[in-house]
């Protein structure tokens, strides 16, 4: 059997999962291979804004619509780096092209843009992401600590942060009422 790759995929904390650091998570999988997989959680903002941000990194901007876009914590894996997950593509330093019209960029030269109005259309920041080694996010939706499906970019970027996890459900037909903590077999 071919082995499914979940780029591309949101991962939905079942209710099980109990892990602090991904309990009633949404994660968009940026990545996964046979070396692992990483991606990034978009429903957990932290008490920072792009304004902070910058401060930190000694960049300034004129922007002043950008300024108060907030940063998530992506996950618990290298949560002092940056991650702008971003469409269109565009042409910068370090992206790592998650399909056709998302890419994952880490350098500076991305956020040089957005402080000068010059960046992507679409940015959703992070410090941090959520990484699992080879096998391990396989094994976790086996034991259903996951629901995946296809993500749709427009929950990352213009669905409000408190709705992202049901509208993620709603993609499966699934109401978070009716999700349990336990699991079993019909």
């Amino acid at each position: 059997m071919k082995p499914i790759n979940f780029t591309g995929h949101f991962l939905i904390a079942m209710p099980s999962l109990q892990d602090a650091n991904f309990a009633g998570t949404l994660t968009y999988v940026c990545r996964h291979d046979d070396q692992g997989a990483m991606g990034l959680i978009v429903n957990r903002p932290m008490d920072m804004t792009l304004q902070t941000l910058f401060g930190q990194i000694a960049l300034t901007s004129a922007q002043d619509d950008i300024l108060t876009y907030p940063v998530y914590l992506g996950g618990p894996v290298q949560t002092d780096r940056g991650f702008v997950l971003h469409s269109p593509m565009g042409d910068w330093r370090s992206t790592l092209r998650v399909d056709d019209n998302l890419g994952l960029t880490t350098s500076r030269d991305i956020l040089e843009k957005l402080s000068v109005g010059q960046g992507p259309e679409h940015i959703f920041i992070a410090l941090g992401y959520a990484g699992w080694e080879a096998g391990q996010l396989e094994n976790e939706i086996k034991h259903n600590n996951w629901l995946s499906v296809p993500a749709n970019a427009s929950i990352i970027f213009e669905t409000p942060v408190n709705q992202r996890f049901q509208a993620a459900l709603r993609l499966l037909g699934v109401d978070p009422t009716y999700l349990s903590e336990e699991t079993g077999h019909a």
